[in-house]
């Protein structure tokens, strides 16, 4: 089913009257029952946990998965859920869970010590026949072992600190046997994924609509969640347009009663009308540009500093977006574990990136570019549709760099050439970033080679680097991803925050939330720790 401009629906019973939903605000008490219509930018297109980080993905695995512990979203707390309790040794080298009784998937199997073991040994080591990958959220995994029906052991070959907070991320939804014994390229049909969360998949037409019924036998949430029991709505229908007028206009006119990626300019409006605005943090590496040093064209550390020094990041803020979205003042949000503030080193100075620019041979040409040895300076890079407003921020910012000489070519693409083409430097020396994770491993997912690897390294999965690699940043990469204690571990992600910077790898630019609107009617909306909706608890008011 396809959205317009002018209606969402065909049938008019599902266009209520605004003035009907705002009188049922006074109500307080859960009601159970109804549809949720939730109108989503993007459609998913592959749902194995660990690939799932891509917001519209996660949106879905997030209902019809489990984890074994919950991350408290407002204290950050890792608490129990399918796992009542847990230990860990003194050198986070070993991690032992003992599960909930009487947890069981979509299907029927049992969610036991064995389930999740396989989970974890497919999370941890991936599948090569299978294409199952590494989670990047899994550092240093050796073996699982079954102790017993409820108990089941980790160990690792050397400390991941990480992992307790790693096991109640969207990448550790736990599946069915059956589900992990399927191919990658299968796991984009959702009807597939067998989890044992508050929500089944009913039907789907893909890339246009999912339906997500209660599953009635549910009695597992996290255990100091305020509701218990089953979901308290009937099902959950996620319709997806990415027409951003089309959403905030289906919303207002009360056709849908929660959409995702609200643009910043329709904010005041919607609050206007008496909408809710939801606008939970990602905590974790800013939205911001990143640099492919193996291009000889920012190979120089100046070129780039000279960047960093000539985009001004708070023009884009107050040009493009909204409070809920404040200026970078590091490489992580700071809302994020580790944060320090590097704001000193992000000036906006004009005169010093044109000196950093002259001082590297970029000289201005009558036409006012720069260029040496006969070659402009010109970069380019794409947009990313999974960013707020990516293609204007990087418009904007060719805006500034061009007061400068330089020339920035902002590419749309399609999703294969975009995907191919951003792992060769040369095509694409630099790139918009952003990641979400409440654990200061997010740092890591997001600059290790054999991970995200946004600095195109060496050691990646992609060819086309030829010699580029930073052994310093590395090492005190891996350092974070194995020290157990945790004020060192801190510690560590604030020399690679000054690290990036001083080398002028990243261009910060805002902290960006994930942002909702909904209707007056909604309660009980959740997320979790980096703003992926929860609908466990959520509910509907009479009209």
């Amino acid at each position: 089913m396809s959205l317009s401009r002018r209606s969402l629906f065909a049938a008019p019973a599902l266009l209520p009257a605004l003035a009907a939903s705002r009188g049922a605000s006074a109500q307080a008490a859960p009601q159970r029952g109804g549809t949720l219509i939730y109108l989503e930018q993007q459609t998913y297109t592959n749902l194995y946990p660990p690939a799932a980080g891509h917001y519209p993905a996660g949106g879905v695995i997030n209902q019809i998965t489990d984890k074994l512990t919950y991350q408290n979203p407002q204290t950050l707390e890792i608490e129990p859920w399918i796992a009542e309790s847990w230990t860990i040794n003194a050198d986070a080298t070993e991690y032992v869970f003992r599960l909930r009784r009487g947890v069981t998937f979509s299907d029927g199997t049992a969610l036991d010590a064995a389930a999740v073991a396989k989970n974890y040994d497919t999370y941890g080591r991936g599948n090569r026949e299978l294409r199952h990958a590494v989670s990047e959220v899994i550092t240093n995994y050796e073996r699982s072992e079954v102790i017993d029906p409820l108990t089941v052991r980790f160990v690792f070959r050397a400390p991941s600190p990480g992992f307790l907070q790693g096991t109640s991320v969207i990448g550790s939804g736990l599946v069915s046997p059956a589900t992990l014994a399927l191919p990658f390229d299968q796991m984009g049909d959702a009807t597939k994924i067998i989890g044992s969360g508050p929500f089944v998949v009913a039907r789907q037409v893909l890339g246009r609509e999912l339906v997500l019924n209660a599953r009635r036998d549910y009695a597992w949430g996290p255990a100091k969640h305020p509701h218990q029991g089953r979901a308290l709505l009937d099902s959950i229908r996620i319709i997806v347009n990415g027409e951003d007028s089309v959403r905030v206009g289906a919303l207002l006119s009360n056709q849908a009663q929660i959409a995702r990626q609200i643009p910043a300019f329709d904010e005041n409006r919607i609050q206007g009308r008496g909408f809710q605005l939801f606008a939970p943090p990602t905590r974790g590496v800013n939205n911001s540009i990143t640099f492919r040093p193996d291009n000889p064209m920012v190979a120089d550390i100046r070129v780039r500093r000279a960047l960093l020094h000539g985009t001004n990041a708070q023009e884009v803020v107050d040009t493009l977006f909204s409070p809920n979205y404040p200026r970078a003042t590091s490489v992580i949000a700071s809302t994020a574990q580790g944060y320090v503030d590097l704001s000193d080193r992000l000036t906006f100075d004009a005169a010093l990136a044109a000196r950093l620019l002259d001082e590297a041979g970029w000289a201005r040409g009558a036409n006012g570019q720069r260029a040496k040895d006969g070659q402009e300076l010109a970069l380019a890079a794409y947009e990313s549709p999974n960013y707020a407003r990516s293609k204007d921020t990087m418009q904007l910012v060719a805006q500034q760099w061009a007061r400068l000489g330089v020339k920035l070519s902002v590419m749309a693409g399609d999703l294969g050439s975009r995907t191919v083409d951003s792992l060769d430097p040369l095509k694409t020396p630099l790139s918009p970033a952003m990641v979400g994770r409440a654990d200061p491993d997010v740092i890591r997912s997001n600059f290790y080679p054999t991970t995200r690897n946004m600095l195109l390294q060496t050691g990646g999965v992609s060819r086309r680097v030829q010699s580029f690699s930073d052994p310093a940043l590395n090492a005190q990469l891996d350092a974070i991803a194995s020290e157990p204690d945790q004020a060192k571990r801190l510690l560590l992600v604030g020399e690679v925050q000054r690290h990036l910077i001083d080398q002028a790898y990243v261009i910060p630019l805002f902290e960006e939330p994930q942002v909702f609107a909904a209707s007056p009617r909604l309660r009980g909306m959740g997320f979790e720790a980096v703003g992926r909706p929860f609908f466990y608890a959520a509910w509907l008011a009479a009209r």
